[in-house]
């Protein structure tokens, strides 16, 4: 696949208009307005990415499918799936490299950057810029090959990273030792490379004269800030390699970089091995108060985990994991402390303290990993206890520090995390949601795998033989349960037909078959419970053989909803803002990356806002991990947020509980 070439720039240079810009490293999108959407159900991607072989040929393409929400742009949809996309402009229109051809649906907006990108045939033919492309709807994308060796990398949200990694590798060809030459062997080095002024330790010093000597003295130096960790014979500056980890609480995500092009080349998640423990903080941290061998049981089942994703992104990218320097890990402060070995009892009882906010940089193999042996393991630093380096890395992806405008982060899961912006003041709390979001405690809950009912709608008035509620399951199977999408799904849906009444309660029969005629048939109970049946394997099915959502389940939803929803309500309060004044809402985490913007504005999830000014922000603590390895730059900026961003305990606030209280209903 050939991408078409790209066009001479005007006498004046690229298009740039500093008004665009906010703070450094974010500028407003231009072109068309994204196509109309209601913020529900989800988009089927496509892939077709075309690459060259080594020897500069085509390679046999590769393809890969994702689902995303609707309204995520084609280039960041790829760019948190691991897929690479020219781009030197952050993904906001300006470079006009990020070319890609849209196969099936030649209808997809075209964008005066289009107009001057491409020629009237090629728009034609669906050669649009990617990053002004939103999926509203299912397309099937070709992406042409990595054309430059970039200067930097777009990661996060509309970040733009100058490629500076704290991983470097020098060749150089040293003159051999004479006698009129008696330096020693590692001043020979160090001289050759007088810009840095190494240290070396002793694995380096027992490989130094050997691989020098057996090298002709032609040598590769690895170093890692000015830290000399290897010697490697001949040139190997290609090989430069490392691995960004979001280490959740459920899910662990890794990401295999290219750190000299910002590429990613691999990328795998896998559950937490640490699920026996429990499925929160909490529970693990209980776990280890009650059984003084279940720290080193914890921490083994982190080390197990994340050496696995490592050998799994390793195999996929043909790549061996000895050329593996370095690895970033963003996860809560539990998770950090676990994954240490530090005891986290201080953190799960009052006053909730860490042991460090910033943990010490340590060798990958101290945490169980195989990869490189001096391979070293970056920590993000923590706000707090239950503001972890996973908020932290987000925040750095999504430069809540770099933005003017009023943005609201929320890290939606067991401990909801959110942060909240005026341009100025930085504001960070959490709130205790619950595992509801993940499936728990709810009585056809189950985690987002195949047969989970993820997307729901439903029809009051359906007539004869139009389905009354519609069902989206991941694979594509036999509804088995229900994920939590699909929970936040249901409520807003019964809620917006008026079968959950504003406190929350099922309305009773006789009101059902008044307000939604088509639906009251599926109003029953299981036990005393009440019911509304979702899916039945067969018409004339046992309630308790259907997925349904409960009565209790409805409970659990307003519970964890009104814990978040008076979290970000008490930040806006502490900035004297309203609802109207927040500009940007980013749903963040695996969960709330595919929450339905509409269901989350319905049942007060999030302010009451158009669906358009909630976005769906991806893996951003993965996100931040991988900016940290492409840059120092970005690394000190993470540290620097330490300072920036206030903690805002919501416990010991006199009017939280009559704010919870309040947040309860769904009358929003």
């Amino acid at each position: 696949m050939t991408p078409p070439p790209e066009p001479p720039e005007g006498p004046e240079g690229p298009e740039f208009s500093l008004a665009d810009v906010a703070r450094e490293g974010l500028i407003e999108r231009p072109g068309a307005d994204p196509a109309p959407h209601d913020g529900t159900g989800r988009v089927d991607l496509t892939f077709t990415v075309h690459s060259l072989a080594p020897d500069g040929t085509a390679a046999p393409p590769t393809q890969r499918g994702v689902r995303v929400p609707p309204g995520v742009t084609v280039f960041d949809a790829a760019s948190w799936n691991g897929i690479a996309i020219d781009s030197t402009c952050g993904g906001h229109g300006t470079c006009h490299k990020c070319r890609i051809q849209v196969t099936t649906a030649t209808e997809v907006a075209v964008t005066r950057h289009d107009v001057r990108t491409f020629t009237s045939a090629q728009l034609a033919e669906g050669w649009r810029l990617g990053c002004l492309v939103h999926a509203t709807r299912d397309l099937a994308v070709e992406v042409p090959p990595l054309t430059t060796r970039p200067k930097a990398a777009t990661v996060g949200i509309g970040r733009q990273v100058i490629l500076r990694p704290a991983l470097q590798k020098r060749y150089v060809e040293l003159a051999e030792a004479t006698l009129a030459d008696q330096r020693t062997d590692l001043v020979r080095l160090t001289d050759a490379i007088d810009d840095l002024e190494l240290t070396a330790d002793l694995h380096v010093l027992r490989r130094l004269s050997t691989v020098l000597r057996e090298a002709d003295f032609k040598v590769t130096a690895v170093v890692i800030d000015e830290a000399l960790i290897d010697v490697e014979p001949g040139d190997t500056t290609a090989a430069r390699y490392a691995i960004a980890f979001d280490l959740g609480t459920t899910t662990v995500v890794g990401t295999l970089l290219d750190v000299g092009t910002g590429t990613p080349m691999a990328v795998a998640s896998m559950l937490n091995a640490q699920q026996p423990f429990g499925g929160d903080v909490i529970t693990r941290i209980s776990a280890t108060m009650m059984d003084k061998d279940a720290l080193g049981r914890l921490q083994q089942a982190a080390a197990s985990t994340l050496s696995a994703l490592a050998g799994e992104v390793c195999r996929e990218a043909g790549v061996d994991p000895t050329q593996v320097y370095e690895v970033a890990i963003a996860g809560n402060a539990t998770m950090t402390a676990l994954a240490l070995g530090i005891d986290p009892e201080p953190l799960g009882v009052a006053p909730f303290v860490m042991s460090a906010a910033q943990p010490p940089s340590v060798l990958a193999a101290e945490i169980g990993l195989t990869l490189h042996p001096r391979a070293r393991a970056f920590f993000f630093p923590a706000l707090g206890a239950y503001v972890g380096g996973d908020i932290v890395a987000g925040m750095l992806a999504t430069g809540m520090d770099r933005d003017k405008r009023t943005r609201l982060f929320i890290d939606v899961g067991t401990n909801c995390e959110i942060v909240l912006s005026d341009g100025e003041k930085i504001l960070s709390t959490a709130a205790p949601a619950g595992p509801a979001f993940e499936g728990g405690a709810i009585r056809c809950g189950m985690r987002a795998a195949d047969g989970a009912i993820e997307v729901i709608k439903v029809d009051p008035h359906a007539q004869d033989g139009d389905p009354a509620v519609t069902l989206g399951v991941i694979g594509d199977v036999e509804p088995k349960g229900l994920c939590g999408s699909g929970l936040v799904d249901a409520v807003a849906e019964l809620v917006r037909v008026g079968l959950l009444d504003p406190s929350g309660r099922l309305v009773p029969d006789e009101d059902a078959k008044d307000i939604a005629p088509a639906l009251a048939d599926r109003l029953t109970k299981i036990g005393e419970e009440r019911v509304f049946v979702l899916h039945r394997p067969t018409p004339d099915a046992d309630p308790a053989e259907c997925v349904y959502l409960s009565q209790r389940d409805v409970r659990e939803l307003q519970f964890a909803k009104a814990a978040i929803s008076t979290g970000w309500s008490l930040l806006l309060e502490e900035l004297g803002l309203e609802h109207g004044d927040v500009q940007q809402v980013l749903l963040a985490g695996s969960f709330g990356s595919y929450l339905s913007p509409a269901s989350a504005v319905r049942i007060g999830l999030v302010p009451q806002l158009p669906v358009l000014r909630i976005v769906a922000a991806g893996n951003v603590a993965g996100e931040g991990a991988k900016m940290a390895l492409l840059s120092v730059r970005e690394r000190a900026g993470a540290l620097a947020l330490l300072e920036e961003v206030t903690y805002v305990e919501l416990s010991d606030r006199p009017d939280f509980n009559d704010a919870f209280v309040d947040q309860l209903s769904f009358r929003h």
